[in-house]
């Protein structure tokens, strides 16, 4: 299994009481409560987190997009992968992912990835998303074009990283006399694709086609609908003529970590709740607007992602149903090992500091589970594999 560490890098000085005065943390929450002076400190100590993932033994680290909303603080986030990428030197920087149906210029996506990939040597993962339905409102994209346009996007990014140019493409949406890409990716023929998803049969079935093979991720999901769309991840693959391994699926998930299972929930509490409550709440026509999904995937995804729609989001009832872990670092570690043996993902993204959890708690989390989880794991996979 390998470990990432994933951001958000929420707004966590938000007023949550000023903002239940409105129905989301995204799209139409007034940015007059967005203090720039407080930004200036929460960029900087966001940056500091991610980078002590390397002297702790991650893996990798990850950043994401997101727009207008307290939620994330990354609309462009391939500035705070530059900033990461030259104060790293060994973890991988993975940027799930940029949504590529909202641009109307690809190659700068391909530009951008490649210059990441140049500066760190091939340490560069690129996440290409559809972007969730809020997205469409702020950038004013029909989402009933989504699928369209993300699978253009792609294929123009990735001929424009391996094709030898100038050459033109010709599509629906995108149109181009002349691509060609200065500087070329780093990693031969392109840096590695990883898909996260909130569980769209489409995708699932794009991710795993035989051209592709591209690493797939779950997020913030029930484990009962982790275990399903991993398991449809799978089954596509063996349709369609190959077997996907552990290195295909990643799980991602918010854990917090502390000296026991009671200390753990009563730090984490509060700053869980306000993640699930209020960072997270949007009404479902924001969220998965109409044309944004095939009527099969909607259905399917409302129903796993029921819980998440609904009112009782108490850290009790995310901790039930394994969207949020929590615990000592036994109790933690033995849930990831259990989730593992049932469900077989390769890749672990845990999401060490969530909404208002501040930075002292955030470090002592990364700490404890770096220390008292990560490694234990890492010793123990030699002997789970023999016995296997």
């Amino acid at each position: 299994m390998q470990f990432f560490l994933f951001h958000l890098m929420p707004y966590a000085d938000l007023d949550l009481a000023a903002s239940d005065k409105y129905k989301s943390a995204w799209v139409t929450l007034p940015n007059s409560y967005y203090d720039p002076r407080k930004g200036h400190e929460l960029y900087n100590r966001y940056l500091d987190e991610l980078e002590m993932a390397e002297p702790l033994g991650f893996d990798g680290i990850c950043v994401n997009e997101h727009h207008s909303n307290a939620y994330g603080l990354m609309p462009q986030p391939g500035v705070l992968a530059g900033a990461l990428s030259r104060r790293t030197k060994k973890v991988k920087i993975a940027l799930l992912g940029r949504a590529l149906p909202l641009v109307n210029n690809p190659v700068t996506i391909a530009e951008e990835f490649a210059i990441l990939d140049n500066i760190t040597g091939g340490r560069f993962i690129a996440g290409f998303v559809r972007g969730i339905g809020a997205e469409y409102f702020s950038w004013n994209v029909n989402p009933a074009f989504s699928h369209e346009r993300f699978h253009e996007a792609h294929d123009l990014i990735i001929q424009a990283w391996t094709k030898t140019g100038p050459f033109a493409f010709e599509g629906k949406h995108y149109n181009f006399n002349y691509v060609n890409l200065w500087p070329r990716p780093f990693q031969n023929p392109h840096p590695p694709v990883w898909i996260p998803s909130q569980g769209s049969t489409e995708t699932i079935e794009w991710a795993a086609h035989p051209s592709r093979r591209y690493t797939y991720l779950q997020t913030f999901s029930p484990v009962a609908a982790l275990a399903k769309y991993m398991q449809q991840y799978r089954d596509s693959a063996e349709r369609q003529g190959w077997q996907a391994t552990s290195d295909h699926l990643g799980w991602s998930v918010p854990c917090y970590v502390a000296e026991t299972d009671e200390i753990a929930m009563r730090e984490a509490r509060p700053h869980a709740e306000a993640f699930y409550q209020k960072f997270l709440r949007m009404p479902p026509e924001m969220l998965l607007p109409p044309g944004y999904l095939s009527l099969q995937s909607m259905q399917g995804v409302l129903r796993a992602k029921a819980q998440m729609q609904s009112g009782e989001k108490s850290l009790e009832a995310v901790m039930e149903s394994g969207m949020f872990l929590c615990g000592s670092a036994a109790t933690v570690r033995d849930k990831i090992l259990h989730f593992q043996k049932e469900i077989g993902f390769g890749k672990l993204l845990t999401m060490l500091q969530f909404a208002t959890l501040p930075h002292e708690l955030a470090v002592k989390n990364m700490t404890i589970y770096a220390n008292e989880v990560m490694e234990p794991i890492r010793k123990a996979q030699p002997a789970l594999a023999a016995a296997k």
